[in-house]
């Protein structure tokens, strides 16, 4: 019988993939910082994953067959206070890397048929040379999400090699819901552009409006991270719809959702950027071709959900 356990069960991926799999039947445990979510009515208390003893009394009293590793440590580029770099680094190895090995290394020697998705990031490749970008793209990190993420995709690979773990990294690109956290562009956008058309608000202030984005929506990530993890074999894998839109493009769709004309109510600053845009698109042909994979929801179809849905939350 199936049994998940996934790490980072609070923020967007992590709660979706709870309802997406308790709603198909399977038990799980959700982890996050500082609390416990199921668990089929045990009493568990929550884990910090930088300890290898908590992690492994996780482990052994649950005993997941699949564990979907989506702690991370974010910073959006927009992000108004930034943390200090040595910090960050700090935070960001614990929970990308020694956190992720602590599961793996205990799970070699307790649970060697536990299956297990780690969520990287396009961020990986930094600034690509080629485009698309495939599992077969230098890495060439430029933040530190990336670098970190890096060495976690690299974790990954050893345990798999060196040690027979199932254990497998999606790569994945920009992906959006209505429970994306508000720091976020895409966020934002459908945030203001509901309130200016309430009459809360009369403008948009935008970074980079020319940016180019692989954009997917994040119910159909979800249900790649499950095909990922129920393969026979382990891989690395990109999760990507290969299409790039614009965040203008977002914008208008948005807007013209609402009725209104975006040009009316939308400025671009760019000094607002931390970090430069730059064009990062996925081939995800081996995850199509080993797992049957398709995005199901077009770029305009899933910035006008994302619409309807921030529209009801205001009207309420």
């Amino acid at each position: 019988m199936k049994r998940a356990l996934i790490v980072g069960s609070d923020g967007q991926d992590g709660s979706l993939l709870y309802d997406r799999l308790t709603g198909d039947g399977v038990p799980a445990l959700g982890l996050a910082r500082n609390s416990i979510r199921g668990g089929g009515g045990n009493e568990f208390k929550p884990v910090g994953v930088h300890s290898r003893t908590d992690v492994k009394s996780l482990l052994k009293k649950w005993r997941p067959s699949e564990i979907y590793y989506l702690a991370a440590v974010h910073q959006a580029s927009e992000d108004a206070v930034k943390a200090d770099d040595a910090r960050l680094f700090e935070e960001s190895l614990s929970v990308h890397v020694t956190g992720l090995v602590n599961f793996l290394d205990v799970l070699k020697e307790m649970l060697p048929h536990a299956s297990v998705f780690y969520a990287a990031s396009s961020l990986v490749f930094g600034d690509a040379e080629v485009s698309p970008q495939d599992e077969r793209t230098p890495f060439q990190p430029r933040c530190i999400y990336g670098i970190t993420k890096v060495a976690g995709v690299q974790a990954c690979r050893y345990y798999r090699e060196r040690h027979g773990v199932h254990v497998s990294a999606g790569l994945l690109y920009n992906h959006e819901s209505p429970i994306r956290r508000e720091n976020f562009v895409s966020r934002k956008i459908v945030r203001a552009a509901t309130n200016i058309a309430a009459g809360g608000r009369d403008k948009l202030v935008i970074g980079n409006l020319s940016a180019q984005v692989d954009w997917g929506y994040a119910p159909d990530v979800i249900d790649a991270m499950i095909r990922i993890v129920r393969q026979p074999g382990s891989d690395d894998y990109i999760v990507a719809t290969g299409e790039t839109h614009s965040v203008q493009e977002f914008v208008e769709i948005a807007f013209e959702r609402l009725g209104l004309d975006w040009r009316l109510h939308v400025e671009e600053r760019p000094m607002l950027l931390t970090r430069r845009s730059t064009l990062r698109v996925g081939d995800a042909t081996r995850l199509r071709e080993q797992t049957g994979w398709r995005p199901t929801i077009s770029f305009r179809r899933m910035v006008e959900i994302l619409v309807d849905a921030e529209r009801g939350v205001h009207a309420a």
